[in-house]
């Protein structure tokens, strides 16, 4: 929860994927709707602990369950993982600028090696 009360979708998304579990169900939802059976059939798990997993990925708002006749279709809803996959690309650009300043010093060793800093260049 946030300080103002309402739920903090960001860190229920991140919560919800540090399963593995949950994101092996989330990939299978990418291929399409799946039923609560057709999600826990690849795991040796009850239906109730998969409806507790697939719970937990709606409350985070990545799943949707929709109601077809009997039969409960479950939904992968990529919203909540745009809002999370575009709170990471922020520090994108930061690991870049910093991979390159690495680049840079690295190719500046080589082109001008000092024994001082790599003693293995001065014999």
């Amino acid at each position: 929860m946030s300080t103002n009360g309402t739920i903090d979708h960001l860190s229920a998304t991140f919560s919800a994927l540090a399963d593995p579990t949950r994101r092996a169900m989330l990939s299978r939802l990418a291929a399409g709707e799946a039923s609560v059976n057709e999600l826990a059939a690849p795991f040796a798990m009850s239906l109730p602990a998969a409806s507790k997993h697939i719970k937990v990925l709606e409350k985070a708002g990545l799943v949707t369950k929709g109601r077809d006749a009997q039969w409960r279709p479950c939904r992968i809803d990529g919203e909540q993982l745009k809002v999370a996959m575009d709170w990471i690309g922020q520090y994108k650009q930061f690991w870049e600028d910093r991979l390159d300043r690495l680049d840079t010093y690295l190719l500046t060793l080589q082109q001008n090696p000092d024994p001082d800093i790599n003693p293995s260049k001065g014999e």
